[in-house]
C-alpha cells in the first residue's frame, strides 16, 4: 500500500496551490466581508482545468481521478473555502451531465462548462424535504416534448447566477424510482429565484431558493431515463461528499498553521506560547486529526476510482469523519488566538464559519452515520 503521490499528482497538487496563494487566499476576507462572487477568478481556475476536473476530456474536461480532484480542492481551499467549495460543486453537477446524459447534452453544455463560460449549480434539496430528500414534491408533468416543472429548490448555491441547473424532480410516483433529472437554463419562462440567504458563512458565493413555475423544459434535456434520477443524485453526491471533505482538509490546514505561526511569535508569562505543554499538545492533536481525516478521504476517494463496492460507504465515513474534526481543529485554532481569533480582524472567525456548514450540506453527518450503518448491515 503506498501512499506516495506521483509525479503527476504533485504537479496538480503545486499547481492548484500557486492559485490559491496568488489568486484566492489575497481576496478571500474580502470576498467574504462584501459577499462577492468571483466568478471571473473562477473562471481563470478553469483555465486550468478545475472546472471539469473528472469530466471526459471529449467535451473539454481534464479527465482527472477523485484523487487527483481531492488533491485540488484540499489546495484550493486553503486559499477560499466558499470559493473552492462553489468550484466542487459545479464540477458534481458538470459530471453528472457527462457521466449519464446522451452524447448530443454532452456536446451541448459541456465544452462551455468545463470553462465556466456557464456555471452549473446543482438542485436536489427542497423547503420542505432535506435529508429526506426522496419525498421531494418538485414535478415534472410530461406534456407532449416538454416536461412541466413545478416546485421549489432550497439552499442552492449559485441561484441566480448560475446559467444552468441540474434538476432533480419527480416525473412519476412516489419514492426514489419517480424522480428524473434535468437540465435547466437560466431564462426559461416561468424559472425566478428568492432573495440572496444570509449565511453563517460562505459569503462568497449566493445561495438562494429556485422556483418553477410551469417551467418548459425539453424532452431532450431529461438526463438518462425517467426514474433514474434519484439514483444519479446519490451517485454525484458520493464525489460531492469526498469534495467538501477535502475542503475541510484545506480550510483547516490553513487554521493549524495559522494557529502555530500565532504560537511561535505570541508570548506571555515570559515566553513563547509554543513553549507551553499544554498548547504543544493541543497543537499535537490537531495535527494527528487531520493527518487522519486527509488519509481517510484519499482512502474514499482512492475507492470510488477503483468502484469499490463499499465506496458509498467509506465516501460516507470520510465526509463524517474529516468534516468534524477539521471543524474542531478551526475552533480550537481560534482558541489559541485568545481574543484575538474573534476578531474579523483575523482570519481565524471567518474559517470557522465556512468550515461549521460542511458539517451539514452534500448529507448532514447524522446522515452519513445512517449511510454507514445501512452499509455496515448490508454487508
Amino acid at each position: 500500500m503506498d501512499f506516495s503521490l506521483t509525479d503527476d499528482q504533485r504537479a496538480i497538487q503545486e499547481m492548484a496551490q500557486a492559485f490559491a496563494r496568488d489568486e484566492l487566499a489575497p481576496n478571500a476576507a474580502k470576498w467574504d466581508e462584501e459577499s462577492h462572487f468571483p466568478v471571473d477568478v473562477l473562471r481563470q481556475a478553469a483555465g486550468l482545468g478545475f472546472a471539469g476536473v473528472y469530466v471526459q476530456e471529449d467535451v473539454g474536461g481534464s479527465g482527472l481521478s477523485r484523487l487527483d480532484a481531492s488533491l485540488i480542492f484540499e489546495a484550493l481551499s486553503y486559499g477560499c473555502v466558499p470559493t473552492a467549495a462553489y468550484l466542487t460543486i459545479h464540477n458534481m453537477a458538470s459530471w453528472m451531465i457527462d457521466r449519464f446524459a446522451g452524447d448530443e447534452l454532452r456536446h451541448k453544455y459541456l465544452p462551455r462548462l468545463t470553462t465556466m463560460e456557464l456555471i452549473a449549480s446543482y438542485c436536489l434539496t427542497e423547503p420542505g424535504s432535506g435529508s429526506d430528500a426522496a419525498s421531494m414534491r418538485t414535478t415534472a408533468r410530461l406534456d407532449g416534448d416538454h416536461y412541466v416543472l413545478n416546485g421549489s429548490k432550497a439552499f442552492i448555491s449559485g441561484a441566480g447566477v448560475s446559467d444552468i441547473y441540474v434538476v432533480m424532480a419527480r416525473s412519476g410516483g412516489d419514492g426514489p424510482k419517480g424522480v428524473s433529472t434535468f437540465v435547466v437554463e437560466k431564462g426559461m419562462e416561468g424559472l425566478s429565484f428568492g432573495a440572496n440567504e444570509k449565511k453563517m458563512g460562505w459569503k462568497s458565493q449566493p445561495t438562494a431558493q429556485v422556483n418553477f413555475d410551469n417551467v418548459r423544459v425539453p424532452v431532450e434535456n431529461r438526463v438518462g431515463g425517467e426514474g433514474e434520477g434519484f439514483r444519479f443524485a446519490m451517485m454525484g453526491l458520493d464525489g460531492g461528499r469526498l469534495n467538501i471533505a477535502s475542503c475541510s482538509l484545506g480550510g483547516a490546514a490553513f487554521a493549524l498553521d495559522t494557529a502555530k505561526a500565532y504560537m511561535e511569535q505570541r508570548n506571555q508569562f515570559g515566553k513563547p506560547l509554543k513553549d507551553f505543554q499544554a498548547l504543544q499538545f493541543k497543537i499535537a492533536d490537531m495535527a494527528t486529526e487531520l493527518q487522519a481525516s486527509q488519509l481517510m478521504v484519499r482512502n474514499a476517494a482512492s475507492a470510488l476510482d477503483k468502484r469499490d463496492p463499499h465506496a458509498t460507504k467509506l465516501c460516507a465515513m470520510a465526509k463524517r469523519f474529516a468534516t468534524d474534526a477539521c471543524f474542531d481543529v478551526a475552533n480550537n485554532a481560534l482558541q489559541l488566538h485568545g481574543g484575538y481569533g474573534y476578531l474579523s480582524d483575523y482570519p481565524m472567525e471567518r474559517i470557522v464559519r465556512d468550515l461549521r456548514v460542511h458539517q451539514i450540506l452534500e448529507g448532514t453527518n447524522e446522515i452519513m452515520r445512517v449511510i454507514i450503518g445501512r452499509e455496515m448491515f448490508r454487508q
